[in-house]
């Protein structure tokens, strides 16, 4: 959705659905002011089914690279798995990539605010892990 912005935490959405991945970042950057955090959507496989794609999310994950690292974030399981296998090859993901244990909408959001106001890594990772504390009652 947004490409590379030097010093800037970027973000992948990864996600069985490629409409579900574009729909959430469209959210959080919308939540965000249209704030000035690089954001690309992983969603479902090339083509156009449901699943996950490890050549998806490496694209997405290098359209995002600003050199300040790359937050993934993951709905489902084998999401996970194969952000997991990327970031063990070591070699198809941005240096400073990092798995994100967030809730999918709401991580994606504290994400994206907290990268657009300057945050580093760190401080992305720990606002989207937050939102597991966020009540809705």
């Amino acid at each position: 959705m947004s490409a590379a912005a030097p010093g800037r935490v970027g973000i992948v959405l990864v996600s069985h659905s490629a409409a579900v991945a574009s729909s959430v970042a469209a959210l959080a950057e919308g939540l965000a002011g249209g704030g000035t955090a690089p954001v690309a959507a992983a969603g479902g496989t090339p083509d156009g089914g449901l699943g996950t794609s490890a050549d998806l999310i490496t694209a997405a994950a290098a359209e995002v690279d600003g050199g300040a690292g790359v937050a993934l974030l993951v709905d489902l399981g084998s999401a996970v798995l194969t952000v997991k296998t990327l970031l063990a090859e070591g070699d198809e993901l941005p240096k400073g990539a990092r798995l994100v244990d967030a809730p999918f909408v709401e991580g994606a959001v504290a994400a994206v605010v907290t990268a657009s106001a300057g945050g580093d890594l760190d401080a992305v990772t720990a606002a989207a892990s937050e939102a597991y504390g966020y009540r809705k009652e």
